[in-house]
């Protein structure tokens, strides 16, 4: 069986983009194009003048190019363990339709999240779970990410054609098998010759060294350096990126060089991608994850002022690493059981990608949590077995559609602070972060936003 991981639990240790022709090919075999049509209202959702459609005000200009730094999507998804393709046929529409009106980026690891073991005895290849993945990616008018985690367990001391899924997300590749993994890598790059970005790994599972009480970055950075070095014989487009560690912060510990009032970083994670950076052998992106929440004390200051935390380190991210593009693949900001509403989740995920957009971060993939049957799903894009939209789908289209990676972002004035707001040449969005109605002047409008109301409108048109 193949494990559950949907909004997995945060744990203690367990250069500009160049976008090939295959891109191109994507868009033109899925016809792809930013586009205006009627659907129903979210609250989380975009518009024009209209108050939090999930219809676009204007259409947008027919994507005729590959995407750039100025129309990059920036914005994505990771399917998880259930996904559109564990959906009805009637909820498999829908989510087309969610994830493919403004383009998406669309992420799938090779083994795990709901595919299957792709090489499960040396040589012998099984790409039908993965294949049904990236179908659907194409179908719904996706740009393909692929996360290149996990090993198949004979590269990891297991039993040829055997899985053991207990060990799948903890146990790297032994370093015998780093050129076993890397050969898995280029199979995967000519099953799907369209997709040109490579993630490597996921969160330097199995490379945690109990012995020293830190990272063994030396070790991922040889397997990552073999797998760069094959990905790029396939073709030299193919865009990979690394380390893909998680930042980790909490308000107690030891001195770290980042810090701020929502926590200080775990130095020894910070070490570990000095590490990388200076010896990786060739990186076309940084990629990192995180919580806002501390290992300790949950969102300090605040649930909103926490947010900060991924502007800060962005910024340290680019700084070291020579201003190469930031991509965010896992972002978190709800502390267990936090009875949060749906309402104040989506408002505190919109603040999120505030602080994505002012700093920079070239891409950030949001983990879409679907579940496996109907019933409560926070945070998810659709409502299992049933379908019917979700707020988070039209929070993720509305920042696709008027904040891709290279456009003019603009601070928008609030004569109240509880109003947070960013906005670009045509668009302004706002989040009301408090649990009551405020009413406040925003980019010289007068508008009264009901408890945690996101509200999109057309710049000077509040």
């Amino acid at each position: 069986m193949i494990p559950t991981d949907g909004r997995h639990a945060r744990r203690r240790p367990p250069w500009p983009i160049a976008v090939g022709a295959g891109i191109l090919a994507i868009l033109l075999v899925a016809g792809i194009m930013y586009y205006a049509s009627d659907r129903t209202k979210s609250r989380s959702g975009f518009s024009g003048d209209e108050i939090a459609t999930t219809v676009p005000s204007e259409p947008a200009p027919t994507l005729a190019a590959p995407p750039t730094l100025e129309n990059w999507p920036r914005w994505g998804v990771t399917h998880t363990q259930y996904s559109a393709t564990n959906e009805p046929a009637n909820v498999v529409e829908q989510a087309k339709g969610m994830l493919g009106r403004v383009p998406l980026l669309q992420n799938q690891h090779i083994m795990g999240w709901g595919v299957g073991n792709p090489e499960p005895s040396p040589g012998q290849y099984n790409f039908r779970d993965l294949d049904r993945r990236m179908e659907f990616i194409a179908s719904s008018r996706g740009l393909p990410v692929i996360t290149l985690c996990c090993a198949p367990d004979w590269m990891k001391g297991g039993q040829a054609g055997r899985t053991d899924w207990s060990k799948n997300h903890t146990v790297a590749p032994d370093p015998e098998h780093f050129d076993d993994f890397a050969a898995l890598a280029v199979r995967v790059a000519k099953q799907y010759p369209t997709v040109k970005h490579f993630m490597v790994w996921n969160e330097f599972k199995g490379f945690w060294d109990p012995a020293t009480n830190r990272w063994d970055a030396e070790g991922y950075t040889e397997m990552y350096n073999k797998v760069y070095r094959a990905l790029k014989n396939v073709n030299k487009d193919i865009q990979v990126g690394g380390p893909y560690i998680a930042i980790e912060t909490s308000m107690g510990g030891g001195p770290s060089e980042v810090s701020g009032p929502w926590g200080k970083v775990d130095q020894r994670t910070l070490e570990a991608i000095k590490y990388w950076v200076q010896h990786n052998e060739g990186a076309d992106f940084i990629v990192v994850d995180g919580a806002s929440m501390t290992t300790d004390k949950g969102n300090v200051p605040d649930d909103f002022a926490a947010q900060q935390k991924f502007s800060a380190l962005t910024a340290w991210l680019r700084k070291e690493s020579g201003d190469a593009p930031v991509w965010w693949a896992e972002w978190y900001n709800e502390p267990e059981n936090s009875g949060w509403s749906e309402e104040k989740r989506t408002a505190v995920q919109a603040v999120t990608m505030m602080e994505f957009a002012r700093s920079g971060v070239a891409t950030a993939l949001y983990w879409n949590p679907q579940q496996k049957d109907a019933g409560d799903c926070p945070g998810c894009l659709w409502a299992p077995k049933v379908g019917g939209e979700m707020l988070m789908a039209g929070l993720m289209s509305g920042f696709t559609k008027w904040f891709p990676a290279g456009v003019r972002i603009s601070d928008v004035q609030s004569s109240d602070p509880k109003v947070r707001a960013i906005g670009q040449e045509r668009q302004v969005v706002m989040v009301n972060t408090s649990d009551k109605s405020v009413t406040a002047t925003v980019d010289g409008k007068q508008v009264t936003l009901a408890p945690y109301e996101i509200r999109w409108a057309g710049r000077g048109t509040a």
